[in-house]
This record gives structure tokens, C-alpha cells and sequence, in this order.
């Protein structure tokens, strides 16, 4: 195991899909041993869309769950809820009184979420969500920040703040650096390949979810938008056929051009070979999940003991923060 401290975190949801899968979840699983890693499911950046208090329980068992099912070995990582580790709203607020409010305002995110509101209201913790985001990076001293391209902007946030602070009471955090993979990093929606892959698609056909049963994920590939053209290529003018070959391609191991060899001009063998592989993956994560689920206890043991190994961290460093700052 590295000396250098790998931390990820995500929402509390079992809707999670093969995008998900593909873009963090396979990295998190190879990348957790080789490093002291810290990974969690994050209850408190849920509230902004302020889900009902029983489903969000619910919810945060079955995505830890669902994350044991995806290989991730308790033994390589600190799995957690954030909400369990006390520290991270704390370092949220002394980050806040350092960041201007035009820097939260330009975040993209908020920009985009905030100009069409679904029922009118924008929560204040829409805004204030990338600070608590800094705090639960810097908490941990990361140094190895698994994210998403939608994520970047929010990371190059953390690093200013982390220098702000360092400039002004002296060296304490790490600038954190991210990490993004090449590869799958972007599933698109099956219905408008134009578009990330979301679980908050209103078109259920166009994302797969990891707990579909098999005819499910093979009805909704074999539905997937290509287009009128029927010829296999790779490239910005075929969406589609890329995004299968990249489904297929990240599932195997090879490269787009290793996956896109063996079709010719027909879309039907592509698609049928896309269903086979996402099935022959997806159905031992579900079987896995299927015996999880059945154990909250054993879960919540889990959940209980990366809490315990996180909170020794946060500890330690907010004795530092809050000695540098004149809190104590």
C-alpha cells in the first residue's frame, strides 16, 4: 500500500448504472489497495434535494450494499457515511469563511441546476455543496481524488481553497490531484448518445441500471439510438455506435478499435454482443447484492468500523486546523 491517501465519495442511491460502474466504481475497487484509501457514501450532500428521511436510509444501506457487491473489500478501504464522521461540516464552515461568494457562484453546476429548478426552489446548500465537497477532500489529506469530468471544476476549487489556507496559517493541507481514466469516463445515454448516461433520465430506456434484471439491460441495448447509416465507426458524427463500442470495449478490457473489429456493417451482432457483455457482468454484482442486502447488520458493521478509522483522521487533523486558526 501506498503512502499517499486515495479518497472518493458518492450520493446515497441503489439506482446506480453502468456509467457509474465503468467510470468509478471498477477504479475505486482497483484502486483502494494500492493506497490508504477512504471511501464514502455522502447523506449530508443528498439533503440539498431534501429526500424523504426513511428512503434515505434505506437508500445509503443499499448503495453500501451495492458497492461491497462491485468488489469493494473492507479490508483495502474505509468505507463510511459521512454523516457518521464528525468533522466534516465543522472544516466546511472555516473553508466557507475563506471562499469569496462569486467563486461558488460560478460554478457550473450550480449555474445549470439552479437556472431550472423543478419545483421553484433552490436551496442555499446547492451554492454552499462544493465547499462541503473541499472539506471532505482536505479532511483526509488526499492526495488521489477519483472524479468524473463534472467534477473537475469542483476539485480546482478545493486545491485554491487549500492554498488560501496554507498561505494564510501555514503548510497543513495537500493539494489534492484528480484522477480521471481515459477510458469510460463518459457512458452516454442508450436514447441520446449526446448526452451522459443519468439515472435521472425521465427516458427509463436509456440507462442501464447494475440491478436490471438480464432482459431488461438486453431490451433497452438492443433499443439504443444509432442511426440511419449502417456502418460500424468510431467518431463525434457516430454517437451511438461509439458509445456501444465504448460499453463494450471498457467491459473487455481492449481498445475501441479491438472492440469494433469483429462487426461489419450490421448493428444487430454489436448490439447483441454489448447485451452479452453487460450481462455477463452485471449478473454476479446483482447475485453478490442479492446476499448483502439480506444482512443490514453485517452492513452496518462495515459502515460502523471504516467509521471508526476515518474519524481517528479527522480527528487529528481538525486538532491542527483548530489550533492554527486560534480555536483553541
Amino acid at each position: 500500500m501506498s503512502a499517499k491517501t486515495l479518497l472518493t465519495a458518492a450520493q446515497p442511491t441503489a439506482a446506480l448504472h453502468l456509467g457509474n460502474y465503468l467510470g468509478a466504481i471498477q477504479h475505486w475497487v482497483r484502486l483502494a489497495p494500492q493506497y490508504r484509501s477512504y471511501i464514502f457514501i455522502c447523506d449530508l450532500h443528498a439533503l440539498t434535494v431534501l429526500p424523504q428521511p426513511a428512503q434515505l436510509r434505506a437508500h445509503t444501506l443499499e448503495a453500501a450494499a451495492l458497492y461491497l457487491a462491485c468488489g469493494l473489500d473492507p479490508k483495502h478501504c474505509a468505507l463510511f457515511v459521512q454523516s457518521h464522521v464528525h468533522g466534516h461540516t465543522d472544516l466546511a464552515w472555516i473553508l466557507a469563511c475563506l471562499c469569496p461568494l462569486g467563486e461558488l457562484q460560478r460554478m457550473t453546476q450550480f449555474k445549470d441546476k439552479s437556472s431550472t429548478p423543478s419545483d421553484g426552489f433552490v436551496s442555499s446548500g446547492l451554492l454552499y455543496y462544493p465547499i462541503l465537497q473541499a472539506a471532505d477532500i482536505l479532511i483526509y489529506n488526499a492526495d488521489i481524488v477519483p472524479v468524473g469530468h463534472d467534477q473537475k471544476q469542483h476539485l480546482e476549487l478545493t486545491r485554491d481553497m487549500a492554498s488560501r489556507f496554507n498561505q494564510r496559517y501555514s503548510e497543513t493541507f495537500t493539494l489534492p490531484t484528480p484522477y480521471i481514466p481515459e477510458q469510460a469516463g463518459r457512458i452516454m445515454s442508450l436514447q441520446d448518445p449526446t448526452r451522459k448516461m443519468s439515472k435521472s433520465d425521465p427516458n427509463p430506456a436509456a440507462t442501464l441500471f447494475l440491478l436490471d434484471p438480464p432482459n431488461t439491460l438486453r431490451k433497452k441495448i438492443r433499443s439504443a439510438v444509432t442511426d440511419s447509416e449502417a456502418r460500424i465507426a468510431i467518431g463525434p458524427e457516430k454517437p451511438g455506435i461509439t458509445n456501444l463500442l465504448s460499453i463494450l470495449a471498457s467491459l473487455k478490457g481492449i481498445r475501441l478499435e479491438e472492440a469494433m473489429a469483429p462487426f461489419a456493417s450490421s448493428y444487430g451482432p454489436l448490439k447483441d454482443a454489448v447485451a452479452d457483455a453487460v450481462i455477463e457482468a452485471l449478473t454476479p454484482i446483482q447475485t453478490r447484492y442479492q446476499a448483502i442486502i439480506q444482512d443490514p447488520q453485517a452492513i452496518e458493521a462495515i459502515l460502523t468500523q471504516g467509521a471508526r478509522q476515518a474519524q481517528a483522521q479527522v480527528d487529528s487533523m481538525m486538532e491542527r486546523v483548530r489550533h492554527k486558526i486560534g480555536l483553541k
